[in-house]
């Protein structure tokens, strides 16, 4: 378990972050959250709000572990990245070289090659699920096809290949579930479950033990809700949030399959701490994980303005997202600042400029990664500069 203490309190920046987290709040948009901020390695804002199980009475605590879903993608393209360096693959492999049934077609009928590097940018062609409603993939890694979800990841990635891709690789950009290719790719070339892959190659070595593709402690876990009124309601083992873009399923249940494969896309469960570490680990430029070189092309837009024909104002490097024109984006966020988020209610960011890391988990969706809340944190902690 992570553990970190104020160590340089700011009294703006408290005064502001506990505005917005009081209104979130009050305002019944979200039922918890805990927020870390570190300003040159130092944790300058901590703060558990709300609660973790409102029906129990359980308060949310530091240490409260969510369902990360897209959280879960920075943290293996770490461990890829790893890979990396140890000579073991490389962004310019073809996926076929691990994966050689996996040649999803285009439209006219012909494979193209489709490499680690297409995978880590989300610009491989691939959707974010299967075609048609009924077999829409949900965020967190299963199915909504009414089917038991408990299959081995080669299964899954095999029904993923005869799907027709969107577009010609590396020439368009969608979010997608390109992160569950590269989490098979990592299986076979580590010979291990991808869980103990991560464990060995990132959570191990910095001394984590909270953040994993299982619950450590059920006592901590937050129970995930959904936004309605008066107030948000509990999600189901199966359930779904309609709004106007289309549906989001949910699958909470997930996390406590054992037999479910290991989703790299949005399959694990952590602690804000561990998330904090993780990224620190980054901001610091890499070490004792990766080279500072290596972070330095993670951190930089790899796709040469494609993300921005569906984001405007974001780049997108290997594992999250890359402002390159806040305005644009309309994020109260700096230009080069990395961010991304996950859809059970999560959201961070990383601002190498000014040395800042900002974690904000809740168990609020979709409050807590497309509501006012993520702006509001990004606001206050800009404002009390």
């Amino acid at each position: 378990m992570s553990s970190f203490a104020i160590v340089r309190p700011d009294p703006k920046m408290t005064r502001l972050l506990d505005s917005a987290i009081d209104s979130a709040l009050d305002e019944k948009r979200l039922v918890g959250t805990v927020v870390l901020v570190a300003r040159e390695g130092r944790v300058v804002y901590s703060r558990a709000a709300g609660m973790a199980d409102r029906e129990s009475g359980q308060p949310m605590s530091t240490d409260t572990i969510f369902r990360l879903s897209s959280v879960t993608k920075p943290i293996v393209a770490i461990a890829a990245m790893r890979l990396v360096e140890q000579g073991r693959i490389n962004p310019a492999d073809p996926v076929a070289r691990w994966l050689p049934y996996f040649y999803p077609p285009l439209a006219d009928g012909s494979a193209p090659v489709i490499t680690i590097h297409h995978l880590l940018t989300h610009t491989a062609g691939l959707g974010d699920g299967f075609n048609g409603d009924a077999n829409k993939r949900k965020p967190d890694g299963a199915d909504i096809a009414g089917r038991h979800p408990s299959i081995a990841l080669e299964e899954e990635l095999r029904r993923l290949a005869t799907e027709p891709l969107l577009y010609e690789p590396g020439k368009g950009w969608r979010y997608s579930i390109s992160m569950d290719v590269l989490g098979g790719i990592i299986e076979k070339e580590t010979s291990a479950p991808l869980g103990e892959a991560v464990a060995a190659l990132v959570t191990k070595p910095l001394g984590l033990s909270d953040t994993a593709f299982h619950v450590t402690d059920r006592g901590r876990l937050a129970v995930p809700y959904k936004n309605a009124a008066p107030q948000p309601e509990p999600m189901g083992w199966e359930d779904s949030i309609i709004t106007p873009s289309g549906v989001f399923g949910y699958s909470p249940g997930r996390i406590f399959d054992p037999d479910i494969y290991h989703s790299a896309s949005g399959g694990m469960a952590g602690t804000a701490g561990d998330i904090l570490a993780i990224l620190e680990t980054i901001r610091r430029g890499g070490a004792p994980l990766l080279d500072a070189s290596t972070v330095s092309a993670m951190i930089r837009d790899q796709t040469n303005g494609l993300t921005g024909l569906q984001r405007p104002g974001l780049g997108f490097g290997y594992g999250w997202a890359v402002v390159t024109d806040p305005d644009r984006a309309g994020l109260p966020l700096a230009r080069g600042a990395i961010q991304w988020g996950g859809v059970y209610g999560h959201s961070w960011f990383i601002d190498p400029e000014r040395s800042l890391t900002v974690v904000a988990l809740t168990n609020t969706a979709l409050e807590g990664l497309f509501g006012a809340f993520p702006f509001d944190i990004g606001t206050a902690i800009y404002q009390a500069r």
